[in-house]
């Protein structure tokens, strides 16, 4: 078996990622857009919006500011002009896929047919005819977020108590019936989903393309591959959120194929399989900074593993616990991840306000500070935010402060 160092598999996986040949033109248009798509295959939506949302930073991070509304139009808009590009599903966790990949989710919609939880179940076990008046609601008056379902059909909409996942029977079935695939999304205004038909929303061939499990895991792994360029069984598994009892035999296929080649990598536990096709470059340079849910970093033992670097989110940890801050980046300096920042934009006043900037061990250097400031300058610029406010947490944070609003 092919060993591999460490330094290469990371040169990999960061050019499968779209890091080795990142191209900055003045005005990105949808074509770039879709092009990091089809190195990342899918972009994980969450509803923190400390920054902004997840859906838009990898695209930032991997070809500078552009214009977030291609990303709605690729998302949200169809026209006999200019067909929906993206399609939201249930993918590494809430996400938008290209729309020719809904049909390698089927095995998952039948999976959710009684919803992704025990809440729906009981829902209807309370109101048997709540799903089938939704949906007749919904044929009528066309995308309709939760509310609107409430109100055409005369349902009276709970009062919102305690936590946001205290949800109405109304958004319950809703969300199973996206789960099953009986609806998906047609449009977001502001953050809120407002469901369709997936008739409506999904090209007839799509809607109609049957493919059996086995060949969806199969495929699903393969663009696990494509996007990692080297990972273990459990960074293939993760990336969709598959089983090891679905990727394992995926694998073997591939390996067979020829797709994958097994292969060692020093101070790796596990096998790694590289994508056949997979480019090394001799060096990675450039600076990004990486949101949370980036795929170069939303699985932390991968991270952990290929760059040496600890990440967790700390939302759900308490304030005074908390290491970094609430909604830390990771920075990316010439293939390393470097340091993290603490952001928030506070939009009406304008501001991007840094509360911490910590450099990893060895990295606190003057150069370290002058490219994070670099690279703050170009987030605030593309979030149209004109000051930045660094704060006095991290080591990095004196060094910063005075070069981020030069």
């Amino acid at each position: 078996m092919r060993q591999i160092s460490a330094a290469t598999a990371r040169r990999i996986a960061l050019a499968a990622q779209g890091f080795a040949e990142r191209q900055r033109s003045a005005e990105p248009n949808r074509a770039a857009v879709l092009r990091v798509l089809d190195r990342i295959q899918l972009l994980q939506i969450d509803s923190v919006s400390a920054v902004v949302r997840a859906h838009y930073s990898p695209i930032f991070s991997r070809i500078g500011g552009y214009d977030r509304d291609l990303v709605d139009d690729a998302a949200w808009t169809h026209s006999a002009r200019r067909p929906r590009a993206l399609v939201e599903y249930w993918a590494h966790e809430a996400a938008l896929i290209p729309v020719e990949d809904w049909p390698l989710m089927r095995w998952r919609m039948r999976k959710f047919a009684d919803g992704r939880w025990g809440g729906a179940s009981r829902v209807l076990d309370r109101n048997p005819r709540l799903a089938k008046d939704i949906l007749d609601a919904i044929a009528e008056i066309g995308a309709a977020s939760t509310a609107d379902v409430e109100r055409h059909l005369e349902v009276e909409r709970p009062e919102r108590k305690g936590s946001w996942w205290n949800r109405s029977d109304a958004k319950i079935i809703c969300e199973q019936l996206f789960a099953a695939g009986e609806l998906s999304v047609g449009k977001r205004v502001g953050f809120t989903r407002h469901y369709d038909l997936a008739d409506r929303v999904l090209p007839p061939q799509v809607r109609a393309r049957e493919v059996s499990e086995a060949d969806a895991v199969r495929e699903l792994v393969r663009r696990s591959a494509v996007a990692l360029g080297i990972g273990t069984e459990p960074d293939l598994r993760d990336y969709y959120r598959l089983h090891r009892s679905q990727t394992e035999p995926a694998i073997a296929d591939l390996v067979e194929e020829g797709f994958l080649e097994p292969v060692e990598v020093a101070g790796w536990a596990h096998k790694a399989y590289l994508h056949v096709d997979a480019r090394v470059p001799r060096r990675i340079t450039g600076a990004a900074l990486l949101c949370p849910f980036d795929p170069l970093v939303f699985c932390r033992p991968r991270t952990e593993r290929i760059f040496d670097f600890h990440y967790r989110i700390e939302i759900y940890t308490p304030e005074p616990k908390r290491v970094h801050g609430y909604y830390v980046f990771p920075f990316l300096l010439d293939g390393v991840l470097v340091g993290r920042v603490d952001l928030r934009a506070e939009r009406g006043s304008g501001r991007l306000l840094v509360p911490g900037a910590f450099a990893e061990p060895g990295h606190e250097t003057p150069r370290v500070a002058t490219e994070l400031a670099a690279s703050l300058r170009q987030l605030a610029d593309w979030l149209e935010l004109d000051d930045i406010v660094v704060g006095e947490r991290g080591n990095l944070a004196e060094l910063v402060a005075p070069l981020a609003n030069r």
